[in-house]
């Protein structure tokens, strides 16, 4: 496998810290609001890089965190008068339920910061110890980022003396500008956690790189993880920040791989709340198949900037119901998992620093293929097997094709209209059962009103919406 580090700007070959095993760490949400586009694309391109390590027969422990203490989240709660585990409870809930409709398997760890408060006091005090941090007088706990000769080494970026790195507004008790808290001290009555250095909250910082050196962190190894990553905007100052904390808290570096993937943008604007264009997640899900999201958002290299726009969606879905159609023409037949030269081609573009651009060019090639060999007399039985093969390679390494593709062509019917034509069949099968031809008629034409087509297999009968 190759992988670019978005550190040294190139890509590298990819060896792991321990032979065999890969250890990733994906930042996650900040449970406050919806899901957008930006979260679905970070989490689609991770879920794409553990299905290609595993593919390589990497034993891969994946784990992507749960923010669910933050100053917005706080913020919330007051405004709609409910707890913050309501808050959280509910976001981190839609969260999975959006996640798992475009497809993304769950991680293999979720820690939730909440949840390793005392991993975080932890690490502030071995950093107050190496004289890495100080507590102010006023009991917040800041990172001297002058004590770290490598500050900055990570996003390659000149300090600004404006550059603010908080969540909350600078204290004029650091030391340097630059400095960033990992204790923030409370002194209402909101949420605290009880401290050496006072009653307070941990910085957001702070929270990865506890939770990574709690949960993946190995004994003599020379970084905390294989792999580090998240998106473009998390470079500077999130993951600077994480990166200092560690080496100077530990003897070792955080990550040997950084990867970061590029912005959405919204029909040529950079997505942003500010712009009122930050177009959540759950909304697109009402107007697309979260199939049809999936293939759109991964069609592009995940370090280039994706421009979301309606045209090329519908672009998208076409190329995913060429698919489900060949996919239809095989349906019913015996799974196959022979390997084939279709197989070994996917592997490669996709190791390559998950060329997709490539994979899916091999995918139209292979879908075109397959159907001129269907649509010549005496179809070859080796061809179907070989082609059923290849499609379900293609569900497991990049997630498409994984409905049944009768169902696949049934989104944007209601509930209730399904309800209906599934009742509709059943009783045109039982008249067809007992001859009664008239009745059979009579149905297929009522099926037929609600605009869908019918089809009639060996399996069954199924209808699609037209």
């Amino acid at each position: 496998m190759k992988i670019y580090d978005s550190v040294q700007k190139t890509k590298l070959a990819f060896n792991p810290l321990q032979e065999g095993k890969v250890s990733l760490y994906v930042c996650g949400p900040t449970v406050y609001d919806d899901a957008h586009l930006g979260h679905a694309k970070s989490a689609l391109v991770f879920d794409l890089l553990t299905r290609v390590l595993r593919a390589n027969d990497y034993d891969v422990t994946y784990a992507r965190n749960i923010t669910d203490i933050d100053d917005k989240i706080i913020k919330k709660a007051i405004e709609q008068n409910k707890s913050i585990e309501e808050i959280t409870d509910f976001y981190t809930a839609s969260f999975h339920k959006e996640m798992e409709a475009i497809g993304v398997n769950k991680p293999d760890i979720e820690p939730k910061a909440t949840q390793n408060i005392e991993a975080m006091i932890e690490m502030i005090q071995k950093l107050i110890d190496n004289n890495h941090a100080y507590v102010t007088s006023e009991g917040d706990v800041y990172f001297d980022t002058a004590s770290d000769s490598e500050y900055l080494t990570l996003s390659k970026r000149i300090q600004d003396e404006e550059d603010k790195q908080e969540r909350v507004e600078s204290s004029g008790l650091k030391r340097n500008s630059a400095d960033f808290a990992m204790w923030k001290s409370v002194k209402d009555d909101t949420i605290t956690y009880p401290s050496p250095f006072g009653p307070g909250r941990p910085g957001w910082h702070l929270e990865c790189s506890a939770m990574i050196e709690k949960h993946l962190a190995q004994e003599g190894t020379s970084a905390a993880v294989d792999i580090h990553g998240g998106g473009a905007d998390l470079l500077f100052p999130h993951h600077e920040n994480e990166a200092a904390q560690t080496r100077c808290s530990s003897n070792h570096k955080l990550a040997n791989y950084w990867m970061h993937n590029g912005f959405v943008n919204i029909d040529g604007e950079k997505m942003s709340k500010s712009l009122g264009n930050s177009f959540f997640l759950k909304d697109a899900l009402k107007e697309y198949d979260g199939e049809v999201l999936r293939f759109y958002l991964l069609s592009t290299h995940y370090r280039s900037n994706f421009n979301f726009n309606s045209e090329d969606l519908s672009t998208a879905k076409k190329r995913l119901d060429k698919i489900y159609r060949l996919k239809k023409r095989l349906f019913g037949l015996a799974d196959n998992t022979e390997s084939s030269k279709f197989q070994v081609e996917i592997l490669a573009a996709l190791s390559d620093d998950m060329n997709v651009s490539t994979a899916l060019a091999l995918i139209e090639e292979m879908i075109s293929n397959a159907n001129e060999t269907l649509d010549t007399p005496g179809k070859h039985k080796l061809l179907k097997k070989e082609t059923i093969s290849n499609l379900k390679y293609i569900e497991t390494i990049l997630g498409f094709g994984v409905k049944n593709p009768f169902e696949y062509f049934q989104f944007g019917m209601d509930e209730d209209t399904k309800e209906k034509l599934t009742s509709l069949i059943a009783k045109r099968d039982e008249a067809k059962k007992e001859k009664n031809f008239e009745l059979s008629d009579t149905l297929r034409d009522e099926i037929l009103s609600f605009g869908v087509n019918l089809m009639d297999t060996p399996q069954g009968s199924f209808w699609e919406k037209v």
